[in-house]
């Protein structure tokens, strides 16, 4: 059994630390927690495989861009033969305050594009996530432009806070299962 981590975000310097990339920053820091390297290129991703805590684990960051995420997704868990239930994708979102941290089982796309290929993709809402609020834009500012902008100096606080955050519910969900872990971290 193989459980497959999946950042969601967009590729290159240009998109380093926005807040559509949080996704990508919380498989970095769950490589650098369990040492491991993000240097395999396959199916559309840069990736990498490891032992942790006695599962197989994969880490990935599609590099499709985030509306294409599911182009990246479906084949790796198609090579792999990872089953949807041992998939977990963390996204930003628009709807929770900068800073927070919601897991769900299972739900909509809720007007995310990544998350909409996903769905598209994999045929099924049934997949767990876990999302980083980013708040919505102030002042008529497009959302496009919002998501592709990067962090105040208060923001990076939360947001690194809410990244350690999400990679401890992405530790403990290989000790514990997800409602467990929903449990604690929903609070």
């Amino acid at each position: 059994m193989v459980k497959l981590f999946v950042g969601l975000g967009n590729p290159g310097k240009e998109y380093e630390q926005t807040r559509h990339n949080v996704g990508f920053m919380v498989i970095d820091e769950l490589a650098h927690r369990w040492g491991l390297s993000l240097n395999q290129t396959k199916f559309q991703g840069i990736f990498t495989s490891g032992m942790i805590s006695g599962e197989k684990v994969i880490l990935c960051k599609p590099l499709t861009y985030m509306n294409l995420s599911g182009e990246c997704v479906r084949p790796l868990m198609d090579y792999y033969n990872i089953d949807v239930d041992d998939l977990i994708v963390i996204y930003d979102d628009l709807d929770l305050s900068t800073g927070t941290v919601r897991l769900r089982p299972k739900g909509s796309a809720g007007g995310h594009n990544g998350m909409k290929s996903l769905i598209h993709h994999l045929k099924t809402e049934q997949f767990k996530r876990i999302r980083i609020g980013i708040d919505r834009p102030k002042n008529g500012m497009r959302v496009s432009d919002y998501v592709l902008g990067r962090w105040t100096a208060e923001e990076k606080i939360q947001i690194e806070q809410a990244i350690q955050k999400a990679a401890d519910a992405c530790e403990r969900s290989l000790k514990i299962s997800f409602a467990q872990v929903m449990n604690e971290f929903n609070k």
